[in-house]
C-alpha cells in the first residue's frame, strides 16, 4: 500500500510522490520548527512547582485552578470574550458588505477599495495602537469597551473582507440577477439567493473575526488598560515581573482554543467550497 502511494502521482502531472518525498521531508521539519516550542508549554502548564520546568517532576493542576480562581484573571478573561464577540457581529456583516460592493463595482474602483481595506493587514501592529490611542485620546475611547470593539473591528475586517470575497468570486451572480429580474430588490436577492450560497465562508470569516480579536494583544496595550485590560494585555504585565506557570496555563487554554477554531474555519471552509464535477 505504500509502496503504491509512493509511486502514485501527487498533482496532475506525472511528478509522484517519492519524487517529492524530499519536500515532504522539508515540510515536516519546518512544521516541528515552528509548533514543537509552542507544544512545549502544554506539559510546562502542569507542574506542580512553584516555577516553569521541563519535563515536570510533579504533576497538578494547581495553575489552572489559580486561573479560575483570580478575579484578576477572570475579568481580563470576561473582557477579551465581550470584545471577541462584538467585534465579530460588527466585523463579519461589514466584511461581506465590503467584499459584495467590492465584487460589483467596476474594476479600477474595486482595486482602490481592496487596496484600502487591506491598509490595516501591511501596517504593524503598533503603529495602529499608535494611533489609536492618539485618535481616542481627545474622542474619550481609550480604556472602553467600545473602542476596544472598534479598533479590532478596523484589524479583522480586511481578513473578513478578504475570505467572503474569494468565495464570492466563485460562485454564479447570474441567479442573484435572476432574482432581480423577477422583481426582488438588490438586498432581498443577495439575502435569499447569494447568501445562502457563501454561508460556509461568512461562518468562516466570523470564526476568524472572534479569534484574531480575542488573542489580538498589541493594539489591546495600548487601548485597553486597568480594569478594560484584555487577557492578552493582562499576561504581558503579569511576564513584566516574572514567568508565572499560570501563564503556561493560560496560553495552553488558549492554544487548545485557538486549535479548535482553526480547525472549525478549515472544516467549514471545506464543505463551502465548489463542488467538483466528476
Amino acid at each position: 500500500m505504500t509502496a503504491r502511494f509512493l509511486l502514485a502521482p501527487a498533482t496532475d502531472t506525472q511528478i509522484t510522490h517519492l519524487g517529492r518525498l524530499w519536500l515532504y521531508a522539508f515540510a515536516a521539519l519546518a512544521l516541528v520548527f515552528l509548533v514543537a516550542p509552542t507544544l512545549l508549554i502544554i506539559p510546562m502548564s502542569f507542574t506542580g512547582a512553584g516555577f516553569l520546568e521541563f519535563p515536570p517532576r510533579s504533576w497538578s493542576l494547581r495553575w489552572y485552578i489559580a486561573y479560575l480562581d483570580s478575579p484578576e484573571w477572570r475579568d481580563a478573561t470576561l473582557v477579551s470574550l465581550r470584545a471577541a464577540t462584538l467585534t465579530m457581529l460588527l466585523a463579519t456583516p461589514l466584511g461581506v458588505a465590503a467584499a459584495y460592493g467590492v465584487l460589483v463595482v467596476e474594476r479600477r474602483t474595486a482595486r482602490a477599495i481592496g487596496a484600502a481595506i487591506s491598509v490595516p493587514m501591511m501596517m504593524p501592529a503598533v503603529l495602529i495602537g499608535i494611533g489609536l490611542y492618539l485618535l481616542y485620546v481627545p474622542l474619550g475611547l481609550n480604556n472602553t469597551l467600545a473602542g476596544l470593539v472598534l479598533g479590532h473591528v478596523a484589524l479583522t475586517l480586511p481578513y473578513v473582507t478578504l475570505l467572503v470575497l474569494a468565495r464570492m468570486k466563485s460562485h454564479d451572480p447570474r441567479q442573484e440577477l435572476a432574482a432581480q429580474s423577477l422583481g426582488c430588490t438588490r438586498l432581498r436577492a443577495f439575502l435569499l439567493v447569494t447568501l445562502p450560497q457563501i454561508r460556509y465562508a461568512v461562518i468562516a470569516a466570523a470564526l476568524l473575526a472572534f479569534i484574531f480579536s480575542f488573542d489580538e494583544g498589541v493594539v489591546s496595550y495600548f487601548i485597553a488598560t486597568g480594569t478594560g485590560a484584555t487577557l492578552p494585555r493582562r499576561m504581558f504585565l503579569s511576564l513584566q515581573f516574572g514567568v508565572d506557570p499560570t501563564i503556561a496555563a493560560i496560553s495552553s487554554l488558549l492554544m487548545v482554543l485557538t486549535i479548535l477554531l482553526v480547525a472549525a474555519i478549515q472544516i467549514i471552509q471545506s464543505r463551502g467550497g465548489p463542488r467538483r464535477k466528476a
